[in-house]
């Protein structure tokens, strides 16, 4: 397997997940566009587009930083179109850019609200919408095109909604991108996958909730294994997938998963939503 000559544009790549992605990727010597808002260090959230950037540049890829504000339509429009002048073209679309609001109903402003939705769903569609035509050329090359968004498998239970109704319809407004794109690109040969952790993966996002013990968590490059596995399949064959991280590693035969512990030794993982 390898992703050498890929062209790929990553949303919210400057850190954590986004970040240990374009990094796999980087190692075969990929290209990798990093879309995403922060420009200026911050203490809370450590991670630019630039220092991501330099980071995929010393892993042996080619970056390209673009500051994108994934609500804006026109920045989502250049950016994609910025990134696939400069590479040629784009072979693969990572959707992780993300908003959590974990608050029930009553403690949710519409702020909080309108930003899920239009990070989470509207980002997801027309990040995909504006990659499409890059895809399609791609895919007609048979370049492998790839269209993989970090969300969960849809489950209608109500115990995943009870607690965030706003963010469960948000992640699972991604999921339904998947679901619909999927069949609609199947014809051009463009495969079209979720991918969601089984367990908590420690983040600079995740940190910030109360409460949150983290060693009992996983690292984000339990995420980035099992992605390139997945980027790595045939797109004609892999579509409309919801997978799940351990179980993309097991079908290779990688079942030790304690080089993913943020803590050695764990046993009792922090699980996360939206597994039944």
């Amino acid at each position: 397997m390898s992703l050498k000559g890929k062209r790929i544009f990553i949303t919210g790549g400057s850190r954590g997940i986004g970040l240990a992605i374009a990094l796999r990727a980087a190692r075969d010597g990929a290209s990798i566009a990093i879309a995403a808002k922060t420009t200026d260090p911050n203490p809370k959230l450590p991670g630019t587009i630039f220092t991501a950037a330099q980071e995929i540049e010393n892993a042996g890829g080619k970056a390209l930083p673009l500051q994108c504000d994934i609500r804006d339509e026109a920045q989502i429009v250049e950016t994609v179109n910025k990134a696939a002048a400069e590479f040629g073209g784009l072979d693969i679309v990572i959707n992780n850019a993300s908003a959590i609001n974990l608050t029930r109903t009553e403690e949710t402003p519409a702020k909080r609200f309108d930003l899920m939705f239009d990070v989470n769903v509207r980002g997801t569609f027309l990040t995909s919408q504006a990659a499409l035509p890059h895809l399609r050329k791609s895919a007609a090359e048979g370049r492998n095109s790839h269209i993989l968004t970090m969300s969960p498998p849809l489950s209608m239970k109500s115990k995943w909604f009870k607690n965030h109704v706003a963010y469960t319809m948000s992640k699972y407004g991604m999921s339904m991108c998947v679901l619909g794109m999927a069949d609609e690109f199947r014809r051009d040969k463009i495969g079209v996958n979720a991918l969601w952790p089984r367990t908590a993966i420690d983040t600079a996002a995740l940190q910030m909730i109360p409460g949150v013990n983290t060693d009992s968590c996983r690292t984000p490059e339990i995420l980035a294994d099992a992605a390139y596995i997945i980027l790595n399949r045939p797109a004609n064959e892999t579509s409309g997938n919801f997978f799940v991280d351990d179980e993309v590693l097991a079908s290779e035969g990688i079942t030790d998963l304690e080089k993913y512990s943020v803590k050695p030794g764990t046993k009792d993982f922090l699980l996360d939503f939206f597994l039944d």
